[in-house]
């Protein structure tokens, strides 16, 4: 059998992998024509490296692909034969007992929370999806039929999932990732894979305060939870509470920053349903403090606190940044423009009496600056630093002692660096540069 994998990043490595383990004949295709592939895998490289996929028995798809790139090389006719790393593992993943997880921000900290949440609890169990370890990698974990599986699934890998795993949750969802999909109801059309499959017999977990997240979840054919609210978990008084059983103060919550209750809603909400040791989902609450790149502490320098919030790549995220941070604060907002709205953004920081100045950056630089004015907000210097260390420089003109300098940009990172792994990345090494 012939089987095309299309794109060569981490999703694809494995996907070509797998496939090449169970002794079918591999062709790689990808735009870069400089790839070292293992020996036995054939190459098709160049602009036209999606045309004549007809040839191909099995063509597996890469995250960064939409399917209509796929269809315009080809036809109509060729999606039947498109699977991906999610699909495939799915549906050869030796235990039935999968968690996924999906919504616009939080996906990972939400399925942190999960992971430690069973692992307490006493249950083997293994992460992955869009967190960092591809799906298919997970396999060699030697996966028993009685462990769990939390799969973190952002839209790029949900648009064409053909299988719903049996407790899905829908974070909450805001417009996002519109220059790939070119609409919000694809966008919201993709997220509701998750549950288009589900049997009555399976769950789906939803935020009840986001009417996307209603959307979404609303496609299921299981039973709907709703968190932050009843029957699911909820904020009452100080404290996070779940079927008349308190599971912990607010208080004591170890991941910084209010919008993190709704995560921990969510996370305990589908624990729930396997099981209700309120010790070990207390333990995994006031343990988990946080992932990379998401409102994380890097260093205190001369009575300076730098954050490290590169993760934030829309509006929504930097507002709870901002409202996370509680000190005094300088702001590094800007990047890559794919056109979000930033309305309620500029009237957040127009509003903010914590924040003390705004760094502005990047290509999105002259609409934030014309956003800024247009409310009447003056109180920041445009930055044109090339790169990051020049960045946190001037950040730090702007800062005072007592002072954080929060790097939350709203805006995704292409304009200057790979990733926002890469900008963050940036960012801890420009702090560690500095002389304290």
């Amino acid at each position: 059998m012939n089987v095309a994998i299309l794109g060569y990043g981490s999703q694809g490595k494995s996907a070509a992998e797998h496939w090449a383990g169970l002794g079918y004949s591999v062709t790689v295709c990808d735009q870069n024509a400089d790839l070292d592939l293992p020996d036995g895998m054939s190459l098709q490289a160049g602009d036209d490296y999606l045309s004549g996929l007809d040839k191909f028995e099995v063509i597996v798809r890469s995250p960064s692909i939409h399917p209509s790139s796929i269809v315009a090389a080809n036809s109509e006719t060729i999606l039947n034969k498109v699977t991906t790393n999610t699909n495939e593992f799915i549906q050869i993943c030796p235990t039935r007992n999968i968690i996924g997880v999906t919504g616009t921000k939080g996906k990972g900290t939400t399925s942190t929370l999960i992971t430690n949440m069973l692992a307490e609890a006493g249950f083997r169990v293994h992460l992955g999806g869009n967190i960092g370890t591809p799906p298919l990698e997970l396999l060699k974990n030697d996966i028993k039929e009685d462990d769990w599986v939390v799969l973190e699934l952002a839209n790029f890998q949900l648009i064409d999932l053909k299988q719903s795993p049996a407790i899905a949750v829908c974070l909450m969802v805001e417009p996002e990732h519109q220059d790939w999909h070119g609409s919000i109801d694809e966008y919201v059309e993709a997220k509701q894979q998750l549950f288009r499959w589900q049997t009555e017999s399976d769950i789906a977990v939803y935020f009840s305060a986001n009417e996307l997240s209603q959307r979404v979840a609303g496609i299921s054919r299981g039973i709907r939870l709703p968190y932050f609210d009843e029957p699911g978990a909820l904020v009452k008084g100080d404290g996070i509470w779940i079927n008349e059983t308190e599971i912990c103060k607010v208080s004591e919550i170890g991941l910084l920053g209010d919008h993190n209750w709704q995560n921990v809603c969510a996370a305990t909400t589908a624990v729930w349903q396997v099981t209700q040791d309120q010790p070990a989902i207390y333990r995994a609450i006031t343990s988990t403090t946080g992932l990379p790149f998401r409102i994380e502490l890097r260093k205190t320098i001369n009575n300076i606190s730098f954050y490290n919030d590169s993760f934030a790549t829309a509006p929504g995220a930097t507002i709870a940044a901002i409202n996370a941070v509680s000190q005094p604060k300088v702001l590094i907002v800007g990047g890559h423009d794919r056109g979000l709205p930033l309305d309620e953004l500029v009237s957040t920081i127009k509003n903010s009496t914590s924040i003390r100045s705004v760094v502005v950056i990047g290509a999105s630089g002259d609409r934030l600056i014309e956003n800024f004015e247009s409310q009447g907000f003056t109180n920041f210097v445009k930055s044109d630093a090339k790169t990051m260390s020049e960045i946190v420089a001037a950040a730090c003109t702007q800062a005072q002692s007592g002072d954080a300098v929060l790097l939350s940009p709203s805006f995704a990172s292409f304009d200057m660096f790979k990733n926002f792994e890469a900008r963050g990345i940036a960012f801890n090494e420009a702090v560690e540069a500095l002389n304290g």
